[in-house]
């Protein structure tokens, strides 16, 4: 007990000479190594989940946030549109998809101990930097229209008016970013996201056919009569929607804001893998739900959310049911604007070398959390113009993501199978091979869209 006093005494007396960002990460690495040294000393399967449980985090909270508000509604547009002959399948691939991309930055993190606009802007130049910082903001503030849309359409089904709700939604966002600590941000963060399950038991509770899920999985096809142009279109949604260049700078960033070091990447695969499962039942929930109970109603394919729900309310869930689905619209949001408004403070603290920690108050660190605040605070005023084409907008960001995302990927991979930044830990053969076939999938899907806008009588 002395011994361990002493201990503690001296870490004390380290951590005083710290900076204060790493006085707080380094402290919460100190109680990580005491929870090693009594797993060590008195192992248990308790004692191995509570370290774990420490340990998770931005896996779980990445993939969560990826079914943020334009991903429901695009999930809903989907099942709504072409059933769930084809896209039940495609979500399932989805799935190690997600992880595969999302467990490079793990690594990345963790070996390097720096985020990714960091690496970027010193590994490759001021120019990629600059380029990759400029694709991620516009990104993000696109992307947080649609998080924006989905609170105040959530919302007005409570009779709230969207202006209230826009403003209510950025100010739970400011005050979640500027008045918490990482590890107090992180937990607050991850009980919003358990409201993204919400919709698995909606799925469940509305009756769908389970043996057109089954047959689903059996048969991949396409739905006959379909518009080639249109329907490639909402496979590039779907694809922005489970893979984002926000998502790649969040994850890294959050790894190295938390702290976790090379000892900790199994834990973070660990968690990447919960979260990508997560992420695909929930996607597969929502297409289920409004597969089973709005497709093949008149004029569905053009259906905003407004009339899905509407239609919804006519199923085995009914009216208790709908609003639980709006109150998950409002959720997925939320906890996606959390995580994105951090990933842009994280990229541009990291590019023009801010101080930049979730653990800094704001008045040691103001223009790292206004940078990511700004562009919230434009997103929800862009929701608030008057007959803007939001259900079209929803989509086209989820397209814009999937198009940004063969360069982002790109220098993840460069990053990847640099030995002298990662060692032992570069890319495995299989790894870069799922990887590049993940970037080829994307650059075919883009291109058939292409020449489906540009000749659109060719396919």
């Amino acid at each position: 007990m002395a011994t361990m006093m002493k201990t503690d005494a001296s870490a004390a007396e380290v951590l005083a000479g710290l900076p204060e960002e790493d006085r707080q990460r380094a402290a919460d690495r100190w109680r990580v190594h005491r929870l090693r040294e009594e797993v060590a000393a008195r192992p248990s399967l308790w004692k191995r989940l509570g370290l774990l449980l420490t340990l998770v985090g931005p896996g779980i909270l990445v993939m969560v946030a990826d079914n943020d508000a334009g991903g429901v509604i695009t999930y809903a547009q989907t099942g709504a549109t072409y059933g769930i002959g084809f896209f039940i399948p495609f979500l399932l691939l989805m799935i190690p998809v997600a992880y595969v991309v999302q467990e490079m930055t793990v690594r990345l993190g963790a070996v390097t101990g720096r985020g990714h606009a960091e690496m970027i802007w010193g590994r490759y130049g001021a120019f990629w930097g600059a380029f990759s910082l400029f694709d991620l903001v516009v990104a993000n503030i696109l992307t947080l229209v649609t998080e924006f849309i989905g609170i105040t359409v959530g919302m007005k089904v409570f009779g709230v008016a969207p202006i209230w709700s826009a403003v209510g939604g950025f100010v739970l966002v400011a005050g979640v970013l500027l008045f918490l600590r990482y590890t107090t941000w992180e937990r607050v963060a991850l009980w919003i996201a358990a409201g993204n399950l919400v919709f698995v038991p909606l799925a469940i509770a509305a009756h769908p056919h389970w043996g057109q899920v089954a047959a689903a999985l059996g048969s991949w096809q396409i739905p006959a009569g379909v518009a080639v142009g249109g329907f490639l279109y909402v496979i590039l949604a779907n694809l922005g929607t489970t893979i984002a260049p926000w998502m790649l700078f969040f994850q890294q960033s959050s790894v190295v804001d938390k702290g976790l070091t090379v000892r900790d990447i199994r834990a973070g695969q660990i968690d990447t893998a919960l979260g990508a499962v997560m992420m695909g039942v929930v996607a597969i929930a929502l297409v289920v739900l409004t597969g089973t109970w709005v497709y093949g109603t008149p004029g569905a394919a053009d259906f905003g959310v407004h009339r899905i729900m509407a239609a919804l309310a006519q199923s085995p869930i009914g009216s208790v049911g709908t609003a639980l689905f709006a109150l998950g619209l409002v959720e997925a949001g939320l906890i996606a604007a959390i995580a994105i408004t951090a990933s842009t403070s994280w990229a541009v603290g990291e590019a023009l070398k801010l101080p930049r920690s979730i653990n800094l108050p704001p008045q040691r660190a103001l223009p790292f959390y206004l940078s990511g605040l700004m562009g919230t605070a434009l997103a929800a005023v862009v929701v608030l113009i008057p007959n803007a084409p939001l259900g079209f907008l929803n989509l086209t960001v989820q397209v814009v993501a999937s198009i940004f995302m063969p360069a982002a990927m790109l220098f993840l991979l460069m990053l990847l199978n640099d030995p002298e930044i990662m060692g032992a830990h570069v890319n495995r053969p299989w790894q870069n091979m799922a990887a590049f076939a993940i970037v080829a999938m994307l650059i075919v899907a883009n291109g058939f869209y292409g020449v489906s806008v540009v000749f659109p009588h060719l396919l």
